[in-house]
């Protein structure tokens, strides 16, 4: 790789000297942060490219490491392997042998502070080779770090739970991680799962998912489930994102304006449904209930469809997500199947997101989506 991605507000330097890539596995950079050498206190900023990590090794004067953009890890020698996400402080003591570097699928940067410089010494040890690493980077358990639940209460509970849900089902139907925890974030709104939600927001800025994109999922349910299940998952995300330093509130995604959200909001319905399709479902609509018809339009598609920070592709999989997880809501269920065939997601992609959802809404509701979508798109 010869150009670092810039994931945090600090510079990202150039790629390491010699005399300290040679005890990397990939390729890093480094951003001096500091220059009065009268204060003591070296920072530098430390960029890894995925799957990068130092080799095992110990400071006589011990080191602190504050993460700042991505996903990584740090493990001490014996111990199991720490998962980093901005915000995250590390505190090594003296002598202690450990290594540190980005997860497999994200760059890492974090601030490396040098302790005691006067006396400190780095040891360089041998590498952490790919089966350490596997290990380390595969142990983790994301979902459940934020769930306000004494696990050791229930050891075989939750064994089974991260051995079937971010061990088996993770891996199936090829979606991305971003695309998977997304879809995940919308299911723990739908199913009202505030401690889910909670933990699968972690997983899901750690992965990349960025704040605007975790509140458009939330705005998206609001016209799906209503602001009276959906307004505590907004407090949620706040807090969370607050927690992580973002500011709130975030840029405006906004794009329509009272003169124009119906016009923008049936023009979008139209270009997901057909135009036929939706000009007779409008047209066949009782007297008494046309404005059921004016409401989605100007409402549902006219003030959140046609918000940006999620393109349409994403928010019918956001949307299909939440209507499965709700249960009850077949008919709609099997529209947005044939939505989402026509903005680009397939039968393929639409099973291998209710396979996600699976360990989350159970096998009832499970095995209803696929019946939706065994009738709006049989198998050859």
């Amino acid at each position: 790789m010869d150009e670092a991605k810039k994931i945090s507000p600090f510079p990202v330097g150039g790629r390491l000297p010699e005399q300290f890539s040679k005890y990397f596995i990939g390729q890093a950079w480094r951003a001096p942060l500091t220059t009065n050498g009268a204060l003591n206190v070296p920072v530098s900023n430390i960029t890894f490219s995925p799957g990068c990590r130092n080799n095992w090794h110990s400071h006589t004067g011990g080191q602190l490491l504050i993460a700042v953009g991505g996903r990584g890890y740090y493990q001490e020698k014996g111990q199991p392997a720490r998962e980093l996400l901005p915000g995250d402080v590390v505190e090594i003591a003296p002598d202690v042998v450990h290594w540190h570097g980005a997860a497999p699928d994200n760059w890492f940067s974090h601030l490396a502070v040098e302790c005691n410089p006067a006396i400190n010494v780095n040891t360089w040890l041998e590498p952490v080779d790919d089966a350490q690493y596997s290990a380390a980077t595969a142990s983790r358990q994301a979902f459940w770090e934020g769930i306000p639940v004494d696990k050791t209460k229930d050891p075989e509970l939750f064994e089974i739970f991260d051995i079937f849900a971010l061990g088996e089902v993770s891996g199936l139907g090829g979606l991305d991680a971003r695309t998977r925890l997304i879809c995940v974030l919308a299911s723990n709104v739908a199913s009202q799962g505030h401690a889910a939600f909670r933990a699968t927001l972690d997983a899901a800025l750690g992965a990349g998912v960025t704040p605007i994109e975790v509140k458009e999922v939330v705005y998206q349910a609001v016209p799906y489930i209503g602001m009276a299940k959906a307004a505590d998952f907004v407090g949620i995300a706040n807090e969370v994102l607050e927690a992580r330093g973002t500011t709130l509130p975030l840029e405006g995604q906004s794009t329509t304006t009272p003169a124009d959200r119906f016009d923008k909001g049936l023009a979008v319905q139209r270009s997901i449904f057909g135009a036929e399709h939706i000009d007779a479902m409008r047209a066949s609509a009782p007297e008494n209930q046309k404005h059921i018809q004016q409401c989605l339009s100007d409402n549902c598609f006219g003030d959140f469809l046609t918000r940006k920070g999620l393109d349409v592709k994403m928010r019918e999989l956001v949307t299909f997500s939440l209507l499965v997880s709700l249960g009850g809501c077949e008919p709609q269920v099997k529209g947005h199947i044939a939505g989402n065939v026509n903005v680009g997601n397939d039968k393929a992609v639409l099973l291998a997101v209710v396979t996600q959802l699976l360990p989350w809404i159970g096998y009832p509701r499970t095995l209803n989506a696929i019946g939706c979508l065994n009738e709006v798109l049989p198998e050859n």
